[in-house]
């Protein structure tokens, strides 16, 4: 439960981080069409932004999170699945084998100089 708590406040916090940028862009006369992609590698998290009734496995998480439920409703922020192997965050945040590494280096459009 506890991975659930922590995703569903980061997925929050990243959508006042995306609402935030969305907004500062607007200022810039560049505006984006549709909502902003949030993605997550946990699917109870995604089920719980779209459906509160999971009050058993939310009672815990802080109030002040649950706007991500009218968030994703009104369409402005979308969570979408991402596997954690494709979590290019990931590289940023955590020790990774050569393998992985170099994988998350490609789909940053990078290249790595270990080869």
């Amino acid at each position: 439960m506890v991975t659930l708590e922590v995703e569903f406040i980061v997925a929050a916090s990243c959508a006042c981080q995306g609402i935030w940028l969305r907004r500062v862009l607007e200022e810039v006369k560049y505006s984006q069409q549709g909502p902003i992609m949030l993605f997550c590698d946990n699917n109870l998290a995604i089920k719980l932004s779209k459906n509160s009734v999971l009050h058993g496995k939310s009672k815990h998480i802080d109030t002040r999170f649950h706007f991500l439920l009218d968030l994703t409703k009104d369409g402005t922020v979308q969570l979408v699945y991402c596997k954690s192997e494709e979590q290019i965050a990931d590289i940023l945040t955590k020790p990774l084998k050569a393998e992985t590494f170099l994988k998350l280096i490609a789909l940053l459009g990078m290249r790595s100089s270990v080869n």
